[in-house]
């Protein structure tokens, strides 16, 4: 078995609890950035397995990265603590993320009603944009730790 490819400094993994599809294509890695209000930001090393044939991370790859950012952003962000279902997700693919490469999501809450939560985000390698995310999250049921982002981060 090889060994798991390391994030920067800084960043913790993402135990999902039972969630046997994230389990299967991370680990994921967070850190809150305390100077943008305490948002996530979400890490991933593309390895080959998260790539295409010509090399660079799989589109699908990159909607299921847009997928948990937003609902684990979305989360720590409105402070929700509640399981958050995918109402709406569009990104657009800026450039090619090579395997190896640490790509890194920051998300952004526009605004937060008592039924959804409308975001936006980016995914950068070293710097330079290669995902935009727009998305649609509902919390649904009654707020529980074990859907709190805040868990990973003390």
């Amino acid at each position: 078995m090889s060994a798991v490819p390391q994030p920067p400094a800084g960043f913790v993994r993402l135990a999902l609890g039972d969630n046997p599809f994230v389990d299967a294509i991370g680990p994921l890695w967070g850190h809150r950035d305390e100077g943008l209000a305490g948002r996530l930001v979400m890490g991933l090393r593309v390895e080959r397995r998260h790539c295409s044939p010509s090399g660079f991370c799989h589109g699908g790859m990159l909607m299921s990265m847009a997928d948990m950012l937003l609902v684990l952003g979305a989360n720590l962000q409105a402070g929700l603590d509640r399981f958050m279902s995918t109402v709406s997700l569009s990104a657009d693919f800026l450039a090619p993320v090579p395997q190896g490469a640490w790509l890194e999501g920051r998300l952004e809450v526009l605004r937060a009603t008592r039924n959804l939560v409308f975001c936006q985000g980016l995914y950068r390698v070293d710097g330079a944009p290669v995902l935009r995310v727009d998305g649609i999250v509902k919390p649904i049921g009654e707020a529980s730790s074990d859907f709190s982002a805040k868990r990973y981060f003390g």
